[in-house]
Formats: structure tokens, C-alpha cells, sequence
């Protein structure tokens, strides 16, 4: 019995369902292992010592390489100071200023801990802010696992839902509808920067949809909320829709913020600063300073080396090399979303049953992605990791053209 099968067996005994939520390797397809002992660089090792070249960097925190040796450093010496304490560190105001100083919306910055801690925290701001209840939020969209926006509606009450409405994802006349069915009860419209839900192909947001919403947040006297959770400091410092001149009312901010460590932020404008002091939020450990210190270095170490730009640089070598190997063996792909946070699907698989398949191949070449999540990229993904990449991919896909052969 290998090293993952005998920890899942011990783990279904003491741990509901063996594993639960998005890391359970039971939903991405039996080849799949559970548990991980190592990372280095854009590599990672699984418990039974097998490396992969790591297009999923963790599902996201992992942004300037797994133990990134200037993150580690920053973590380590104010861990080794004292990470719980009475109270926050210094590191906690320097981090705020870095934040402010780097994003033009923000002018104020409160911790938390994950990104459901910041997507909650913010719509809490919005509605202490308005005195309103409503949060316009597009079908589909994934803002985290508290009851009024996890996905599993187990254990949830239908109260906990009923002051969300949904809208078509790009398109403003289905936002419109949606408050005019909420009426003048809307405290937020929370929007992801980018449509990057599982299972289906991602799609940028337009540029008339963003300036659009903005101008719809206006006229309702509603806070724009944008989560940056998944796309945050992957494709702009600034904030991802700063380039069409859309700045949010909020935004929330995690995942890559500090590079596996575990730290959160919601960003502000000062108009709403009062209220954000209004609201009892807190949380025994949101206050350490060790993921603190990982988060500054992370951002410095991004706004030094240009970061944004040199994933932008290795999610293109991967797409250009992907779409040659898949028109070498046949196949007809789509390859959506930002380069920097990329998806493949095959044409006409509805099902996904050549998606999983050719996932596992790649699993089985040394490379770790994903059959209905998107990936992430970082800059520990140098041109030479690319590549071995594509060795593992091609070998999939010739795997994946002699299975479907015919079909």
C-alpha cells in the first residue's frame, strides 16, 4: 500500500469523509494523491515522494515560488519574536501602508486570516456603511464557504440566503434587473475581476460591464466590492480592473497575498472607513505577524521584479506550447482566462471526459494541474519550467489522442 493510501485510510477514521472542501483529491479524479510533504520552487512532492512541476501553486497562495527564501526569512524572524501576542506587531501598520501605497482605491486596510474572512468583511462594511441588506452577485461566482456564499447549501438556511440575487456574469441588463428586483435594499454589488467559475470556460470581463457596474453602484448608493481573492497581485498590483479605469468602493485580497501563508486583507476607500470601525470582526490568530511579515516581503519582492509581468511572460510560452501540441495530436482546445490564471478545455467536452482523462496523463508525466479548476502561474515558473511542463503535457496529450482514437 503506497504512503497517500494508508493516511486516507487512517484519515476517513478520525476525519469526516477522510478530507472535505476543495482539496479533496476524491473530486479531481482517482489518480489523484491526497497529501503533500514538500514544495520548493515551482515544484511539488506528494507522500509518496512523487515530483510534479506545480500549475495549480497550491490553488492559488503560492505567487513567487513554494519557499520562497526572502518570504521564509521575513516569516521566520518575527515568528521568532513572538507571532500571538497581546497585541498586533508594527509589521501590521507597515503592511497596511504597503497596501495603501500600492493600490490607488485604498486607502484604508483591515486583516483577516482567508478569503471567506475578507469577502464576509467586506460586505459587512458595505451594509454597516448603507443600512441595506442586498448583494447583487453574479450566477456561478465563488466568494468563499460562509453560509451566504458557499456553494453546498448543507447545513445552510434558506435566510442565509435571501439577501443575495444573482446576475448574468458580462452582462449589465441582467445586473440591472437584478436591482430592480432588490429594490432600494442594495448595499453591494460583488463582482470577481474575471469569470472563473469551475467547470465552464473562463471569460474576462468586458470592459462596458465593469465600467458599467461601476456606474451602477453609483446610482444605487451601493459599495462596489471586488474580489480579488483569486486574481489579486497575478495580473496587476494595482488592482486587476484599475487598467479600465474602474476603482471599487472595497476589495478583498488573499491567496497570493503571502505566498502560502495564511493572511487576508479588505482595502478601502476612505468614505467608508467609519463604518469599517463600526464592525466587531475579529479572530484569535487574524493578528500574527509572521504571515504579516510573509505578506510584505511577498508584495515587495512582485512591485521589485515586475512579478505581474514575468507571469504574463511564462502563462504565454505555456499557451503558445499547448496549443501546438494539442494541433499536433488532433485535438481542438480552449484555453481561457488570463494567461497568468489559465484553463484548458477540450471542443465538444461536454462532460469533461477528455479533460479528466488527459489530466491524469499529465499527472502521470510529473505535471499537477486541474480537469475543472483553473490554474495559477508565478514567477518561480522560469522558461525551463515551462518547458518541462510541456514535456509532460505533450506526452498527455498522445496519450489522451490513443485513447480517444475513433471516438
Amino acid at each position: 500500500m503506497s504512503l497517500d493510501a494508508d493516511l486516507r485510510a487512517r484519515a476517513a477514521k478520525v476525519i469526516p469523509g477522510g478530507m472535505y472542501g476543495h482539496l479533496n483529491a476524491a473530486l479531481h479524479g482517482d489518480t489523484y494523491p491526497q497529501f503533500f510533504v514538500r514544495g520548493e520552487g515551482a515544484r511539488q512532492w506528494d507522500a509518496d515522494g512523487r515530483e510534479y512541476v506545480d500549475l495549480m501553486c497550491s490553488w492559488g497562495p503560492m505567487i513567487v515560488g513554494h519557499r520562497n527564501p526572502r518570504v521564509e526569512e521575513a516569516a521566520a524572524r518575527l515568528q521568532a519574536q513572538g507571532d500571538c501576542l497581546n497585541g498586533p506587531g508594527p509589521i501590521m501598520v507597515e503592511l497596511a501602508e504597503l497596501l495603501v501605497d500600492l493600490i490607488p482605491a485604498a486607502e484604508w486596510a483591515m486583516f483577516s486570516k482567508n478569503g471567506t474572512d475578507a469577502t464576509t468583511q467586506a460586505l459587512m462594511v458595505a451594509r454597516a456603511a448603507t443600512g441595506r441588506t442586498k448583494v447583487l452577485v453574479a450566477h456561478g461566482a465563488y466568494h468563499g464557504a460562509d453560509p451566504w456564499c458557499t456553494p453546498g447549501l448543507s447545513g445552510v438556511t434558506p435566510n442565509q440566503r435571501a439577501d443575495t440575487v444573482e446576475f448574468a456574469y458580462n452582462d449589465l441588463a441582467d445586473a440591472e434587473r437584478a436591482a430592480a428586483e432588490a429594490g432600494d435594499d442594495v448595499a453591494a454589488i460583488l463582482v470577481t475581476p474575471f469569470k472563473h467559475d469551475s467547470f465552464e470556460d473562463q471569460a474576462l470581463a468586458e470592459a462596458g460591464f465593469a465600467l458599467g457596474i461601476r456606474a451602477l453602484a453609483d446610482r444605487l448608493g451601493a459599495a462596489l466590492v471586488i474580489d480579488e481573492v483569486r486574481a489579486g497581485f497575478r495580473l496587476d498590483l494595482r488592482g486587476t480592473w484599475e487598467p479600465f479605469g474602474v476603482r471599487p468602493d472595497l476589495s478583498a485580497w488573499s491567496k497570493a497575498m503571502g505566498n502560502g501563508h495564511a493572511v487576508a486583507a479588505v482595502t478601502g476607500a476612505d468614505a467608508l472607513k467609519n463604518a469599517a470601525q463600526t464592525l466587531y470582526s475579529t479572530g484569535s490568530f487574524w493578528f500574527s505577524s509572521a504571515a504579516m511579515g510573509a505578506a510584505k516581503a511577498t508584495i515587495e519582492i512582485l512591485r521589485e521584479s515586475g512579478g505581474p509581468a514575468l507571469i504574463e511572460r511564462a502563462g504565454a510560452r505555456l499557451r503558445t506550447g499547448l496549443y501546438e501540441q494539442a494541433k499536433s495530436h488532433g485535438f481542438t482546445i480552449n484555453q481561457t482566462g488570463p494567461v497568468q490564471i489559465p484553463w484548458l478545455s477540450f471542443d465538444g467536452d461536454a462532460t469533461l471526459e477528455r479533460g479528466v482523462f488527459w489530466a491524469a496523463a499529465c499527472l502521470a508525466e510529473g505535471v499537477y494541474l486541474h480537469p475543472w479548476h483553473n490554474w495559477f502561474l508565478s514567477t518561480a515558473h522560469t522558461d525551463a519550467e515551462i518547458d518541462r511542463a510541456l514535456e509532460g503535457t505533450d506526452a498527455a496529450f498522445a496519450t489522451t489522442a490513443r485513447r480517444f482514437s475513433g471516438a
